[in-house]
Order: C-alpha cells, then structure tokens, then sequence
C-alpha cells in the first residue's frame, strides 16, 4: 500500500479535472481526495501501488480534452487509512498560478440536450457543461468556483443541483450550470431601451427582424455581435452605411458545416477548424455562391464559423440563412459587453438588441485564423484559444508584465516558468481601449495577485502602452519592436539558439530614429544584429501613408524618375492626382517635409498595389496585402531584379521595371517571387543558421507558403509563430522574452 500527494499544474480548473480523477480512483479502487486550489488540483490517493501507477498513466493518457497539463509533482506520505475518495472544498493561499480556462463553444452532447423535447434544458439557451461554455468571460478570480464568477446570482433549482454534486454526471460542478427555472433570461429591446420580449419568444423575434432584413445586435460569450442577413445586399450595403466600413470585411456565421458547404468551398484541414470544439472565425476561399457580393468587396476570400453557442443554435431554428456576425464596436474600439452601451454608442447602426442578464466580466472577441501548409495560423487569438500559456525552460525569479504594441494590444505576465497571454484586446487609439487595456492588466493581475517587479514595453514613446509604461512606479525595458516579434516565435518554439530572422511588417520604431519593417537580423536570446535591410524610402505625410498608397508609390517614384520622366509615364496611379498635387508631393519628398524614411515592408506591398492600380486609398489594415495576393498567378514564373549593395537590399531595378508592366497579375506575382528570391537568396548564404520568419507581412498566405516551400527545396531549418499571431498581438511575448535567461 502507498500514499501519495499529487500537484497538477496547467489548465485543470473548470474543465472537468476533479470528476475525471473521482472517477478514475474508483475504477482503480483507491481512496483519498481532490480538490481544487489557486495553483491547480490537489490529489492524495491511497491504495495499491500498482493501482496508483496505472492511475497516474491514465491521468495523463485520458485527462478532459478541454485540459491542458503543464506539470504533474507527486510527493510520497505516510500512510492515512482514508476509507472512501472525496471531492474536497477548494483552498485559496497567497500563491495564484492555476491557467484559466477559455470559453469553448457547445459540445455535441449539450446540443443533443437543447434539441431534445423530453430533456427540461430543451431550448434552453445557456445550456452548458464541463466540456464547453463560458470560462474566462465569466470569472472574477481563481479558483474557478460558483461563487468567484457572474453566475454566483443564480441560484441552483433542485434539477440542476443534483448534477452539480454527482461526480458521475458531465455537469459535476460545472460552474455556469443552469436551466429555464434557475438561470439566465433572454429579453429583446428596441432602440429607445424598451423591453419588447423575453425568453424563447425574444428569439423567435430577433430572427423575424433578421428576416425581416433588419440589423440587430446580440449577445454572445464575450461581447456582443451586429447581426443581419448575410445574403441580403441590400441589407449588407446598408450597414456598411451606417458603420462607416466601406471595404473592410465582415465574418459569416453559419448554422452548420453542411450549410457552410452549400456556400463555400473548405478543405479538410479548414473543415477540422472551422468543427473545433473553439470554432474560431476561419478564412476560406470565397466562391460567392449566394452570399451577398458586399460581404468582402473585391476580395476572393471570407472569413466564416459555426454558431457556437446554444442561443445561436435556437436562433437558426428560425433562419435559413447565414448571418453576419461581427464585433459590436466603433472602429478600434474594443468588442462591447453591456446594452446600454450598444444603445448609446450603436444607436444609428441597429434596430434591435438581443440581451440576458448573465453578466460578462471579462470581453473576448472572437479568434481569426487560417490554414497555411495545411496547418493551423492563429491571427487573432481571442475566444476558445486564450487565456493561453506557455511554459517557460525554468523557473524566473521574478514577476513579468508587456505591455505589446499600440496595435492589435495584447498584455503577457510571466512569474515561476510560465507565461501567460491576454486575449486580443483592441488598437490603443481611443480612450474606451486604454480603459479596456488598463481593465485587463488589473484582471490579470487579480487572477494571480500579481504585481509586476518588472514592466517590458515597446521602445516607441508615442505608443499609449510605452507612456503608461512609464508612468508606472516600476522598473521598465523597453525592447525594440522587431526584435520582439522574433523573439516571439524563438517563445513559441522555446528556441536558444542564434537565428536568421525575416522581421517584415509595417510599423515599427528601429534603434536610429527611423521607422523599420523589413528588417533580417542575426539574433539569439540575448541580442540581435541588424544585418540587411529595405533601402530608406520617405513616407510622403508621415501616418497618412498608410491610408493611402497612391503617396508610398510617389515617393518610390521619385527615388526612381525624374519629374519629367514621371509626367511621361503611363501609370493609372498618376490618373488618380492632380498635376498640383504631383508638384506639392514632390516638393515634400525633395525637401523631407513630415516625409520620414522608412524600410518597411508592409509599406512596399501598399505601393504595389497602387502601381497595380488595386488600392489607392486604403480603407482597413491589411488591403492591399489581400489584393496583392488575390492576384497572385502561379503560373508566373518570373521576378523583379533586385540587389543587395551594402547591406541595403535595393529594389529601385524592381520600381523601373514595374512600370513598364501593366497587368496587376503580372506585377502581383512577379513582386512576390522577387520577395521569395530575397528571402531564399540571404538564407542560402547563412545557412549555419535556423530561419525565423515574423512580422505581419507573413500573414500573407500566398508569400508564407510560396517561401516555405523554397526553404524545404533548399533544405534549410525554419520557424515561423502559428499558436502566437505573427503580427503586433505576439509583441507581449516577445517581449517577456527577451527577460528570459
């Protein structure tokens, strides 16, 4: 006979870890408890020996699929004689670290249940177990118990209490649990905050209104959603109207996959994630097989999920079409959780608001990802993937807050040998995000009683994360932004070792005052060295060039031609100004006025675009990157020439002979084979070295893809992040990082 103590660290809380062991120890006929604590589950099994190792063979080989174990430590004791296995009452200390689990769409069996007309959860719209539901949306603190989450106001009906005390049930101490008699109410209001109905018959209203054509907002897990139909242009249009969005893209929700099918064409690998038990927002290639065509105007691929929550279930009881569902906010803001505050900042968007009384504490959007190589890239970690933690070689020996970027924010912490990541947050460029920001730093900080000994943040000292940063009675570092986008994926792979790496984005303050983003480095842990570089060019207006392109395509004009020459140049870009303006653009190129130089990247594809003739104002992030690669020929064989003279890679031969070209197949294509040859061309001479590809840039699927592919041909070892987005929402881990020894 033997008794041991047993620790689980990990994401073991609110996924069903304590019945799992319950009814593990019975099946092995050993006694003793488990409970639950602020550093994850705590088991004293007692029985026979060989009983016990088959017992801890199983824990790891069987545990919950919503669990994640980072570290099982077993300590020998003397023996106790415990005569049965309990579940114990949770413990608090003063020493936090149990991970928090994210909020997972609904399992198969909770929709057998709402489909069900003798189950008494039928219909029920908050219908939930151990395996799926709210989580982090809904909690206060760790531990993850009834009481530290908004559902401590429900009181549990006899039906429902039952579940929560049989260890045996799928529903033991599911914290959200609940049903039509002790839970949640769903209630419908109107513009002018009148409640018009509540429960099954707001449902069934919303979705005459849906088909009614009309825009509504509704609640889901961690903000709510704007909602039409997403086959209707007219209705499609008009929303883009009222949000002012005039190109930027909206995501599709669906009943079903087969429904899904009926529209889109998915792979296998899309089909796997889109079925996922986080059902995040996938990108597909788009056919427009009776979607509206304002969904993603001019663009060949939408973004599309499942309904992934019971409510949205009941609600495609009554529509047989897809719906748009995207993020209720203004433009930057971050997702909104409460109506009154739709009503008041949405009031000339939506017609209607779909409300319940259950409480969102903590906002999370939902995640963005695509296939690339046939394998998972997360964009957007948000819902179903975050909280999400990392585990760091060895113990630090002190507490770790980074702050990221200004866009795309995300907030990390790292204390013992983990790191632990926020959900997307928003852009820093309004106060409701700061106020969002500063909220989740201090959530975070509750969830673990954490106070940082240490605050990392960008170098850049306009970002509103660095000025905060600095504000704070704390030691601050401040690293340099692209290192810290290696840095991130060197996290994601734990990698310790001296890296070739492609830092490619648009925006990022470099160590000589100048704006980077198209940057290789020879780095490790420790430092890096900028070793190649995108010859300076000047951004004509400074930020308004990233709105339009039309002026970054000037300025590599200007580099490149004369004035006169250009004026002889048949270019539809130059359609697009005014002789004047052609002069005054010149003039503030020729004279550096609010022009400063940068090396971006992300800044080069905008001007391919315009001398494409695809975008020459730019209305979302990332729209020219999408044009550029919609018209990606692979047949196209050829590149642009290039050279590489003092470090400085130089593509002036490329803008002379861009403008000989017309086709936007022909300059899209020969544009990003070039990129491939630069990439390919450095990393064959430095082939000693592991490549790291990063930056927002290698989002592009068709560039990431066509590199990969050349860097297997060549045989050369590469990474690039897939679990951490590769664009600014992985600053805060690079950022840690870089304070790991």
């Amino acid at each position: 006979m033997k008794t041991l103590q047993i620790g689980i660290k990990g994401t073991v809380q609110g996924v069903g870890f304590r019945p799992f062991i319950y009814n593990l120890a019975v099946k092995y006929s050993l006694k003793g408890w488990v409970n639950n604590s602020d550093t994850g589950v705590n088991i004293c099994i007692e029985g026979d020996e060989l009983a016990i190792e088959s017992f801890l063979d199983d824990i790891t080989e069987f545990a919950p699929p919503l669990s994640k174990i980072d570290e099982i430590n077993t300590l020998e004791r003397d023996f106790e004689g415990f005569e049965t296995f309990e579940i114990v009452k949770s413990e608090t200390s003063s020493n936090k670290t149990t991970i928090i689990s994210p909020d997972i769409a609904i399992c198969d069996d909770c929709i057998k249940d709402i489909k069900d007309v003798n189950n008494f959860r039928f219909e029920y719209p908050f219908t939930n177990c151990t395996n799926c539901g709210p989580r982090y949306s809904i909690i206060e603190t760790v531990p993850y118990d009834r009481v530290n989450t908004s559902m401590e106001k429900f009181s549990l009906c006899k039906d429902c209490k039952k579940e929560y005390e049989d260890p045996s049930n799928r529903r033991y101490h599911a914290q959200p649990l609940c049903c039509s008699k002790c839970g949640p109410k769903v209630q419908l209001f109107d513009m002018k905050n009148n409640k018009i109905s509540q429960d099954n018959e707001a449902i069934k209203d919303i979705a005459r209104f849906i088909n009614e054509g009309k825009i509504v907002a509704i609640k889901g897990l961690g903000g709510f959603h704007i909602v039409c139909d997403a086959t209707n242009d007219l209705v499609v249009e008009t929303l883009r109207d009222r949000k002012i969005r005039p190109a930027k893209p909206f995501a599709i929700m669906f009943k079903s996959l087969k429904q899904i099918k009926k529209y889109l064409t998915i792979t296998q690998k899309e089909e796997e994630i889109i079925s996922s038990k986080e059902k995040p927002i996938t990108i597909v290639k788009s056919n427009s097989m009776g979607l509206s065509k304002y969904i993603a105007p001019n663009l060949d691929r939408v973004g599309c999920f499942i309904a992934y929550t019971p409510l949205h279930l009941i609600l495609f009881k009554y529509l047989d079409i897809p719906i748009i569902a995207t993020s209720a906010n203004l433009s930057g803001e971050p997702i909104i959780r409460f109506k009154d505050e739709i009503i008041i900042k949405l009031n000339k968007v939506v017609d209607y608001v779909l409300d319940f009384n259950r409480d969102i504490i903590n906002a999370c959007d939902d995640s963005v990802v695509q296939v690339v190589n046939n394998d998972l890239q997360i964009l957007r970690n948000a819902r179903g993937y975050t909280p999400v933690s990392f585990k760091l070689p060895k113990k630090i020996d002190k507490k770790i807050l980074a702050l990221g970027a200004n866009q795309k924010s995300t907030i990390s912490i790292a204390f013992e040998d983990v790191i632990i990541t926020s959900p997307h947050i928003a852009d820093l460029d309004s106060i409701t995000s700061m106020e969002y920001f500063e909220r989740t730093i201090e959530t975070f900080k509750r969830f673990y009683d954490f106070e940082p000994d240490l605050i990392v943040c960008d170098k850049h000292n306009a970002y509103e994360s660095t000025k905060w940063a600095l504000k704070q009675n704390c030691k601050v570092v401040q690293i340099q932004h692209h290192y810290a986008h290696l840095l991130a994926t060197m996290c994601e792979y734990n990698l310790d070792e001296k890296v070739l790496a492609f830092c490619f984005d648009g925006t990022g303050l470099g160590d000589d005052g100048n704006i980077w983003g198209g940057e290789v480095f020879m780095s490790s842990k420790k430092n890096f060295k900028r070793i190649f570089n995108f010859k300076y060019f000047k951004l004509l207006g400074g930020e308004k060039s990233i709105k339009e392109p039309k002026r970054v395509a000037l300025s590599l004009l200007f580099e490149n031609f004369s004035l006169d020459e250009i004026k002889n140049l048949n270019l539809p870009l130059l359609k697009k100004i005014k002789y004047s303006e052609l002069i005054l653009y010149h003039k503030m190129w020729e004279n550096s006025l609010n022009s400063p130089e940068t090396s971006s990247l992300g800044r080069i594809f905008d001007a391919i675009a315009s001398f494409a003739n695809l975008v020459h104002e730019q209305s979302f992030e990332g729209e020219t990157g999408l044009k550029i690669e919609m018209f990606y020929d692979e047949s196209i064989k050829e590149s642009y020439s290039y050279e590489i003279i003092n470090s400085q890679i130089d593509i002036s031969s490329c803008i002379k002979e861009i403008v000989i070209d017309k086709d936007a197949k022909i300059i899209c294509s020969k544009f990003l084979n070039m990129l491939v040859d630069i990439i390919i061309n450095i990393s064959k001479n430095h082939r000693t070295f592991p490549v790291v590809l990063t930056g927002g840039v290698f989002q592009n699927k068709t560039l990431l893809e066509l590199v990969v592919k050349q860097l297997d041909k060549n045989y050369i070892k590469y990474f690039y992040s897939k679990k951490v987005p590769l664009n600014d929402a992985g600053i805060s881990v690079g950022q840690i990082y870089s304070q790991v020894d």
